[in-house]
């Protein structure tokens, strides 16, 4: 077993990378932020539009909506990753992601009460050292939090839609230790790999996990649980301040 108080990086088993977050990154978006996470940069950046999807209009469904668009930019990687349009289509892997994130973000906020609107949540990956989907997750919250208070000082909301907090963090076991926060060398060594969204409730919205070529146990699961929601207490401190 791999000893918890001895990662590459000098952090112990339960302990978080570095976070920072640089707000009114992108100043023609409602709200925008910067979350630069151990060596893992990405931009969120919330726009709103004055309009709702056809479905909803023909489906007459109450409110407005959230969606939400991840990318990694070419240079985000040790390698270049050409762009999606490259190849005339969204890879599996920025379809998959763009998708959690929408479904993180609607779990943090009230559609219906932001009137006939479309929140658009864009996630672009500056710098990517694992755990980009957890960042752009975390990250889009303060954003989102960041465009509803400008709304609500423009008179544009009467109230505040948003709901509990939200965000995500990453786990895994490496070397047969439970690691909470997984950089890119742990992720690629990781036996189990898990990534874990909830809201300030301690309520689950996702729960991602999954042996690679290997098995957990009932115990190592709990384990991890306990790992990531520790974790996220931490980063709901941290948007907080982030926010104020």
């Amino acid at each position: 077993m791999a000893d918890p108080n001895s990662r590459a990086d000098g952090r112990v088993a339960n302990q978080l990378r570095p976070l920072r977050f640089q707000n009114h990154i992108a100043p023609h978006a409602t709200g925008s932020t910067l979350i630069e996470w151990g060596n893992t940069r990405v931009i969120c950046g919330v726009t709103v539009e004055d309009t709702i999807p056809r479905w909803m209009k023909e489906q007459k469904v109450a409110g407005g909506w959230l969606t939400a668009e991840y990318s990694m930019l070419p240079y985000s990687t040790l390698q270049r990753k050409p762009r999606d349009i490259s190849k005339g289509k969204l890879d599996g892997r920025s379809s998959e992601i763009q998708r959690l994130i929408g479904r993180s973000l609607r779990a943090a906020i009230n559609l219906e009460k932001i009137g006939e609107r479309t929140i658009c949540i864009d996630c672009d990956v500056l710098q990517a050292d694992g755990g980009t989907r957890t960042a752009a997750i975390t990250g889009a919250f303060v954003a989102l939090a960041l465009a509803i208070k400008k709304l609500l000082d423009e008179k544009k909301l009467a109230a505040s839609p948003l709901l509990n907090p939200v965000a995500a963090v990453s786990i895994g076991i490496v070397g047969g230790a439970p690691l909470l926060d997984l950089n890119y060398t742990e992720d690629v060594a990781a036996s189990v790999d898990m990534n874990l969204v909830l809201n300030s409730a301690g309520e689950f919205i996702e729960v991602q996990g999954s042996g690679e070529e290997a098995t957990f146990t009932e115990k190592q699961l709990a384990d991890l649980l306990a790992l990531g929601k520790s974790g996220i207490r931490e980063l709901l401190v941290a948007q907080q301040k982030a926010i104020a």
